[in-house]
């Protein structure tokens, strides 16, 4: 298990191996999302990488605004 410590700044650096590992580029963009006591970093993709993410989705069962209650 990797370790990291958290510089003065507040900032930590991910090792080499976990980089090389995730295929992380520096300037990537992470969600940071705090899930108890422990810290998520999910990579946000850019906008190219997901063209095509829903292709061959089933629409069937899609929902729409018709079927919502009405307030």
């Amino acid at each position: 298990m990797a370790s990291v410590i958290l510089s003065d700044p507040f900032q930590i650096s991910i090792p080499k191996a976990i980089r090389e590992e995730m295929h992380l580029q520096a300037g990537q963009r992470f969600a940071v999302i705090p899930k108890g006591d422990i810290i998520a970093l999910v990579p946000i993709p850019d906008l190219v990488e997901m063209r095509g993410i829903a292709k061959g989705a089933d629409i069937s069962n899609y929902r729409d605004r018709t079927d919502r209650l009405e307030r």
